[in-house]
């Protein structure tokens, strides 16, 4: 959704209401759900040109259904009644039905604080709509002085994306389990493949396409693991800090009382943070985090890369898997089949790792007691973790699951590569195997047949020492001496 799709000024032909802040009184339309400080918001910025991302704004939600329980048990917001349609309208946010009123572009100047005032708007006049009162009668139901009780956007948007995040980072998790068992079905699939290994672009020993896939399956299980543990970075929280970490304006009680209602709401295991000032004042935890993500980045680039390289081809390439054909590859050339989910994984890999720069820069450039650049940290981080999620997926469902291995180009590979003389190490010398790879390569023949006609080795002794179970010993022992 763009962010100039709302909210605009009314028509001539609309109903209105108006609406007053520090700099004049402006008219909205009267059904509107946000109001004044919105409608500066969108008339300020508008360079990213789409909202705030969906689950920060449900985020959101969540924190002021905490701040609002924690108010209400507190006693400062008495009237139950008010306190019902405020909480449930909390939840509406929380759940999602009200993202069409949240419409702030992501990137704003404030630190977020376009965000929270729209966020509040939003809830008070939804919550003004189930007391069956008219938009915008805020001596009912305030934006600032019910939605904001106790709070500023300095704690409560951080913690509304952390918990934006962590609900991010729990998918990512998945879906990054997903791809690792699909490498791992691959692993067991190709065990008795066995095919050229290759460093530095050039033959080099044999190894089991099996094995391959079990590296990556085991790349992307690192990486699992460490997106697991950035949910303890970022479970800790300023809420209850305030403007600057001090908790101005808000009660002891509430201060100490927050969080564990925060906690209770969403099952997360928040804890507020010992320091709330140095917890204001920096943003180091999301640049960690981010750096995380371009970890994973860097492996689904390395992975694609590898899966683009060995399904090359069909003809003059090396033609060791095949890829699932997903649509046709060239508007000239006819037939040609491109690996176009590696080619797009790998773009949206490339992306995160720009992203975890920008990330760093922003959590860099705070000042005092506050970094205003959280919004920028937000777009680019909750955005990082959606790119890498579908590309978990896409890889997973549209490619790997669906890949062949190609037996008949791996055993031809195999049977014509001078790759094949290390796997002979074991019954030979270093200068008798080159030997033999120098003979192949002069007369045109494979390694084998120059070791089976210079009696080197019979045909069983060759098949075993570059057979699957040979290749993929961990390291190996002479079966018989060494002839001389």
């Amino acid at each position: 959704m763009s962010s100039s799709d709302a909210p605009l000024p009314p028509t001539d032909r609309q109903a209105t209401r108006v609406e007053s802040d520090m700099l004049g009184a402006v008219e909205l339309p009267v059904e509107s759900l946000s109001g004044v400080h919105t409608l500066r918001a969108h008339g300020n910025f508008d360079l990213c040109g789409r909202p705030v991302h969906r689950r920060l704004v449900r985020a959101y939600g969540t924190v002021k259904l905490a701040c609002a329980r924690t108010n209400r048990a507190l006693g400062y917001l008495p009237d139950a009644q008010k306190a019902d349609a405020i909480e449930r309208a909390c939840r509406e946010l929380a759940d999602g039905l009200l993202d069409e009123h949240v419409r702030v572009d992501a990137l704003q100047g404030g630190a977020g604080t376009s965000t929270n005032l729209c966020v509040c708007e939003v809830l008070a006049n939804r919550a003004l709509e189930l007391l069956v009162r008219p938009h915008g009668d805020y001596e009912v139901v305030s934006p600032i002085d019910h939605l904001n009780l106790h709070q500023s956007t300095n704690d409560t948007f951080p913690t509304a994306l952390r918990l934006a995040a962590i609900v991010g980072l729990r998918e990512l998790e998945n879906a990054v389990v997903g791809l690792q068992e699909a490498f791992q079905g691959k692993e067991r699939a190709f065990a008795d493949v066995v095919k050229v290994g290759r460093t530095e672009m050039q033959d080099a020993a044999l190894i089991t396409l099996g094995r391959e896939m079990g590296a990556y399956a085991e790349a992307f299980g690192r990486d699992r693991w460490r997106i697991y543990k950035c949910e303890e970075r970022l479970r800790v929280i300023n809420l209850g800090g305030t403007a600057v970490g001090t908790g101005v304006a808000a009660p002891r009680q509430y201060i100490f009382r927050v969080v564990d209602v925060l906690r209770e709401l969403t099952g997360i295991g928040f804890a507020r943070a010992e320091n709330l000032v140095e917890a204001t004042q920096n943003a180091d935890v999301f640049a960690e985090v981010s750096g995380i993500l371009r970890a994973m980045a860097v492996s689904l680039v390395k992975v694609c890369g590898d899966l683009r390289l060995m399904s090359s081809g069909p003809d003059a390439g090396l033609r060791e898997v095949i890829l699932p054909p997903r649509q046709a590859g060239s508007s000239i050339m006819p037939g040609k089949v491109n690996p176009v989910i590696p080619e797009a994984v790998q773009q949206a890999a490339l992306l995160v790792m720009g992203l975890d720069g920008v990330v760093a820069a922003a959590a860099a450039a705070g000042s005092l007691e506050l970094n205003p650049f959280l919004p920028l940290v937000a777009e680019c981080l909750l955005g990082s973790i959606d790119l890498l999620t579908r590309s978990a997926r896409a890889l997973r469902e549209r490619c790997v699951e669906g890949m062949l291995a190609d037996r008949t180009h791996c055993r031809a590979h195999v049977d014509n590569a001078t790759a094949a003389a290390t796997a002979l190490l074991a019954v030979m010398s270093y200068d008798q195997a080159t030997r033999l790879e120098q003979l192949a390569l002069a007369s045109g023949r494979s390694l084998r047949d120059v070791a089976l006609a210079e009696g080197r080795l019979s045909a069983e002794e060759y098949d075993r020492l570059t057979g699957p179970e040979a290749v993929c010993a961990l390291g190996s022992a002479p079966e018989r001496p060494r002839k001389p």
